[in-house]
């Protein structure tokens, strides 16, 4: 459990702190889902990266100072499947991006933990957990893990990308191995729905044990 240091130098139980994490479509945000589901407080990483790149915001700012103002669209919002074909084709763009990107999350992330209530499970539910060498402030960490073939079956299937794309995609990402070796707990999604379910349940009751 997270400690909290008082006035007088204590420390006291203040929450737990659980880092969620998983290739894409491996199916973390339907375990995110069930997590809420069991009564955790969720804070998530992908909504807060659209927050932090929102129209009007300085992360956004700095995205098109890295990157030109073709990263745009006619409204000013950020073009996202332009910004990919750049950053997810290019190791080193990608670095650039992360580097304004990553710190505005973070900062966040501590901002919606602060509000979070004594004794909550609180997931943060982060893509790029294992890229970003935070595994360590957490109590515990969770890793939805499937085989890289099932990503880019659920990519074509689901988004409609090339199997070039996702290929692309998944090797900008950590590998499976490195995912793995973060993890307290690897909750595997190759089943049912319900087996899904059943596997978080009993990670969840740990977690609160």
């Amino acid at each position: 459990m997270s400690l909290m240091v008082t006035p007088f130098g204590a420390t006291r139980v203040r929450f737990m702190r659980v880092g969620l994490t998983g290739g894409i479509a491996s199916g973390k945000s339907t375990v995110s889902d069930m997590f809420r589901e069991l009564g955790a407080v969720i804070i998530d990483g992908d909504r807060l990266a659209r927050e932090v790149v929102a129209k009007g915001t300085p992360g956004l700012a700095r995205v098109v100072e890295a990157f030109g103002p073709e990263v745009l669209t006619a409204d000013g919002e950020l073009d996202r499947p332009r910004l990919g074909s750049i950053v997810f084709n290019d190791p080193d763009q990608l670095k650039v991006l992360e580097g304004i990107t990553h710190p505005l999350i973070f900062e966040l992330y501590a901002e919606r933990e602060a509000a979070a209530p004594e004794g909550a499970v609180v997931v943060h539910d982060i893509p790029l957990l294992a890229e970003s060498g935070r595994a360590g402030e957490f109590d515990a960490v969770v890793v939805v893990d499937v085989p890289e073939e099932v990503q880019v079956q659920r990519m074509l299937r689901d988004r409609g990308w090339t199997e070039a794309d996702a290929r692309a995609r998944i090797a900008a990402q950590a590998s499976r191995e490195d995912r793995r070796a973060i993890a307290t707990y690897v909750i595997e999604n190759t089943g049912t729905r319900e087996d899904l379910r059943q596997r978080v349940a009993e990670v969840f009751e740990r977690l609160t044990s």
